[in-house]
């Protein structure tokens, strides 16, 4: 018996909040769905001098995927509500450790390699153009030197770290934390 009322009282909660007009969405958007309908995602290029050839479409095609996944907007080809544009504009390998080649005639070398990605954005909110901004997004992913080469994993450490600065865009944009 108090199991039903526990969930009697939930569903007339839930009734409640159905009927007032407080929107909320499970990814976290603040997106007023009446004024905001549409966005668009201009081709981002390559400014880095770096990394695969196809590296800037891959981006692209990726926050477009994104966004239609965790919004109710309808991509359009140009002039949306949000619109996104900008460049890749870091690409670079550093090393991060040091390892003893364990031969004192031959020299040190890296023991781990870190890919860092660096994107800049320039987001226009046309509802509301005090959201609107220019920001670079960054983050990097490490692999070791010593048991495979950056040819067998630069696809996937891009991927990752796409996935990480979409995440941070989406964050910075329609979700406002």
């Amino acid at each position: 018996m108090r199991l039903s009322k526990t969930y009697m009282l939930l569903f007339i909660i839930l009734l409640t909040l159905q009927g007032c007009s407080v929107k909320y969405s499970f990814t976290g958007t603040n997106i007023n769905y009446e004024l905001v309908k549409t966005f668009s995602v201009d081709n981002f290029f390559n400014d880095s001098g770096g990394g695969p050839a196809n590296m800037e479409q891959r981006f692209t095609e990726a926050i477009k995927e994104y966004y239609q996944r965790n919004t109710q907007l309808e991509l359009v080809r140009s002039n949306g509500d949000l619109q996104f544009s900008g460049a890749i504009s870091r690409y670079t390998l550093t090393p991060q450790a040091a390892v003893s080649s364990g031969d004192p005639n031959l020299p040190d070398r890296a023991g781990l390699m870190r890919l860092t990605i660096a994107i800049e954005v320039d987001y226009v909110n046309t509802t509301n153009e005090e959201e609107s901004a220019k920001r670079t997004f960054s983050f990097f992913k490490d692999y070791d030197p010593r048991t495979t080469t950056l040819l067998d994993v630069e696809n996937d450490l891009v991927e990752d770290i796409f996935e990480v600065i979409i995440q941070d865009i989406f964050t910075a944009t329609v979700a406002n934390w």
